[in-house]
């Protein structure tokens, strides 16, 4: 077997130990003779697994006592519809803001208008997403259900270093694509979300942590299954769960816990990142799609002064074992993403690449 490099944005590279741990239980956990994927959502078993992964929530991200943790079907994407129904009901007018840095912002606002008055508070469009706005809190109207914002930018390569203070308007983040990558204040959000696929674990469920005085606002039309009440009530476990992936999550906390924390790990992660950065600063061959000012830590985005050589740099990355390195349709160039699990050593392998491919084709 010939490993690589896996820079893809989602779903993501998970660390070996636990790619290891799941492949040994996966026919017989705890020596039950089955694995936790065809065990019941009902099974003391189970219940241990989830019990489990609220414990290490709540120890690796500070999640204080007055918020819930959801393990929510659909991913990410299905939260774009799950927090306006959750909360338009906020608003006489049902009507919630947006602060647009990327194509998930705008996918984000254009669903909750199907439900009420979404409007755009700010926006990085007119600079190609290529960093975070300026906005003034002052500015939103005072009806507004909540702000939501998106705070890392997983296509553009660009993050929110500090969030808005929005004082009694919930703020709504979607971190999708680094939660569990730095340490932040969980209680200056009403609403945290994020997909498994790029931090926590596979595709197609979501961790939604939310304060819980804004349980119990859904809109009347809001189905049960995206209800947070529902959730809350029921330990998640109101219809069967995606079982398999809350236990791939429990395995990711355990490794996180392993490597000393989050503290730990963002400190990796800025390493990580800059070495890459370092190349591209370095380079007039290599040219940057973030400002500078508002790169993530996550995702390296960046273009070739000669894009007629995108393909040709993809294909001998690859076959240095440097895997998924093409950017997004909507942005195109290359996109490193170096979520915890990348090691250092693979920032290492890909900027020696760049820095040698740069010398044969500049």
């Amino acid at each position: 077997m010939t490993q690589v490099y896996n820079f893809g944005a989602g779903p993501a590279m998970l660390p070996a130990e636990v790619m290891k741990k799941a492949q040994a239980e996966f026919l017989d956990y705890q020596g039950m003779g089955a694995g936790v994927i065809e065990i019941s959502h009902r099974s003391a078993e189970f219940d241990a697994v989830l019990n489990r992964c609220d414990e290490l929530l709540k120890e690796l991200a500070g999640i204080p006592d007055n918020y819930k943790i959801l393990y929510v079907h659909g991913g990410a994407q299905m939260q774009f519809s799950a927090v306006p129904l959750n909360l338009l009901g906020l608003s006489p007018t049902r009507s919630a803001s947006y602060i647009e840095t990327g194509t998930w912002g705008v996918k984000a606002r254009k669903e909750a208008a199907r439900y009420g008055n979404a409007t755009t508070a700010a926006s990085s469009a007119d600079t190609g997403f290529d960093r975070i706005p300026e906005f003034d809190v002052a500015s939103l109207p005072k009806d507004t259900a909540y702000l939501h914002i998106t705070s890392n930018n997983t296509l553009y390569g660009t993050r929110w270093h500090s969030f808005p203070q929005t004082g009694s308007i919930p703020l709504v983040a979607d971190m999708t694509s680094e939660f569990l990558s730095r340490k932040i204040d969980i209680s200056q959000f009403g609403i945290i979300f994020a997909g498994l696929q790029k931090n926590l674990g596979p595709a197609g469920l979501a961790l939604v942590i939310v304060r819980e005085d804004l349980l119990g606002h859904a809109l009347e039309e809001t189905p049960s299954l995206l209800d947070y009440s529902v959730y809350a009530g029921s330990h998640s476990l109101a219809n069967t769960n995606n079982t398999f992936a809350i236990y791939m999550m429990g395995l990711v906390l355990e490794w996180v816990k392993e490597q000393g924390g989050v503290a730990k790990l963002e400190a990796q992660n800025e390493a990580k990142a800059k070495t890459l950065y370092d190349v591209i600063d370095a380079s007039n061959f290599y040219i940057g799609v973030a400002d500078p000012a508002h790169r993530s830590i996550m995702n390296v985005t960046f273009n070739l002064a000669k894009p007629e050589l995108l393909d040709v740099f993809v294909d001998q990355a690859l076959q240095e074992g440097l895997y998924a390195l093409k950017g997004h349709r909507d942005v195109g160039g290359a996109r490193a993403s170096i979520y915890n699990a990348m090691p250092m050593a693979g920032c290492e392998a890909l900027a020696s690449f760049m820095r040698k491919f740069e010398s044969e084709n500049a």
